[in-house]
């Protein structure tokens, strides 16, 4: 793994994308590694989850969300984000989607899935003057995915259209705050390693995972486990971890390993061999060890 630097190097590239109705499009390109993108999304969805909508914007159509309360879950699995709140979920592309333990992606599809740009953008009317702030993000066929707006100053709480002389300047805080660490590079990353890099453990509950099996005992001997051996490792929990049909299943995000037919018996086994001592558990392994 290589070192975590907490400094953004500027990439210095600003453009401008005109429309047809005389408003424009300013972007500030910053660099869309994981290191960079992690820090900053765990950021926002985090964070300052009441503060940010999500959304897709087309020509003829605009699909935004917002948070009603901090996200359920917000974890880096196979190199895709997931981000879950109680009425939704999304997902970005971050890193290589590698397919799963089989690794079945083909390489083309993983690069036109991955994010290849980012940006700060603003919202220029035709005089030139900013009447939105937020961060786009571009695939590797340069097809705009998902946008993030940041808060406006013309719209109060309830998405009402301010006076044009009242706006609450206040609301530029995080823009201007992110703009200096992510594109400018004035101000270091708030964190000492990526927080999406953090290890975990994550149990499939997902019903075509053998579903007379209980995955809830699997649970709460990983908890139990490595409370005990006091190790930074979040548990968890996830909706399929394509590996369907040998539940119970675990997955470890720091190699990248996956178990099958896991009791509680072998969850503690995972926790005092595997997290403690780093080895692999040969009979449970998926794929299995080719003989």
């Amino acid at each position: 793994m290589s070192e975590f630097i907490p400094w953004v190097k500027p990439l210095n590239r600003k453009t401008i994308e005109t429309r047809a109705t005389g408003w424009s499009l300013e972007y500030e390109d910053f660099p869309c590694d994981i290191d960079v993108t992690g820090p900053l999304l765990y950021t926002l969805f985090q964070e300052n989850w009441q503060e940010i909508q999500i959304g897709h914007v087309v020509e003829g159509s605009v699909l935004e969300l917002e948070f009603t309360q901090p996200p359920k879950i917000c974890i880096l699995y196979d190199g895709y984000l997931t981000v879950v709140t109680e009425a939704w979920h999304l997902h970005l592309c971050l890193e290589s989607h590698l397919g799963g333990p089989h690794s079945k992606t083909p390489l083309e599809l993983r690069k036109r899935r991955l994010v290849s740009r980012a940006a700060f953008y603003r919202h220029l009317n035709p005089a030139g003057k900013a009447r939105g702030w937020g961060i786009q993000f571009w695939n590797g066929d340069s097809e705009k995915m998902m946008s993030l707006f940041l808060p406006n100053i013309f719209l109060g709480e309830e998405e009402d259209l301010l006076a044009e002389n009242k706006p609450q300047l206040e609301k530029l805080g995080l823009y201007q705050e992110l703009r200096e660490i992510y594109v400018l590079g004035n101000s270091p990353i708030p964190f000492h390693k990526n927080p999406l890099k953090r290890p975990y453990l994550s149990v499939c509950r997902s019903s075509r995972c053998n579903p007379p099996r209980n995955w809830q005992p699997i649970f709460n001997a990983l908890e139990t486990a490595v409370k005990e051996a006091e190790i930074d490792v979040e548990v968890g929990t996830a909706g399929c971890l394509e590996v369907c049909k040998k539940g119970p299943v675990v997955f470890y995000s720091e190699d990248r390993t996956w178990y099958t037919n896991v009791t509680p018996e072998v969850a503690k086994e995972i926790v005092a061999r595997h997290l403690v001592k780093g080895e692999k558990l040969p009979e449970n392994l998926y794929p299995p060890l080719k003989k």
